[in-house]
This record gives structure tokens, sequence and C-alpha cells, in this order.
């Protein structure tokens, strides 16, 4: 299924999670947040949420810095 992950589309197959999600963008596994379509998903839902086609993911990671 296509899915977009932080504005570039990406082939995964069917059933995969928001977990799934992440790990094809970081290996962070810390300081991460995620959005579907728009709605924040709690770290303890990653491994549970099943996307479905066409669903908008957002991974953003936070960064240390000035």
């Amino acid at each position: 299924m296509n899915v977009t992950i932080n504005g570039t589309a990406h082939e995964l197959p069917r059933g995969a999670t928001v977990a799934l999600a992440v790990q094809r963008l970081t290996e962070a596994r810390s300081g991460v947040a995620v959005a579907v379509n728009d709605e924040v998903v709690s770290r303890g839902a990653w491994d549970s949420t099943t996307l479905a086609e066409a669903d908008r993911v957002e991974v953003l990671t936070a960064v240390q810095g000035g």
C-alpha cells in the first residue's frame, strides 16, 4: 500500500503499523513524535495502530542544538 511519510511516498505492506513507518525514517526510539492524518499517535499505540492506503504520516524527531 502507498502512504506518505514526511511528504514522500513510501510503499509499505498491508497491515503496516506506525512503528514500521517510524523505522523507515529513523532508528531513534526517544524524542520522536508521530501524527497520522493530522492526529497525534501516542508512543504506546505505535505497534497497534495500523496504516491504510493514502494515509499521511508525519514523523518528528527532537534535535539538540542552539
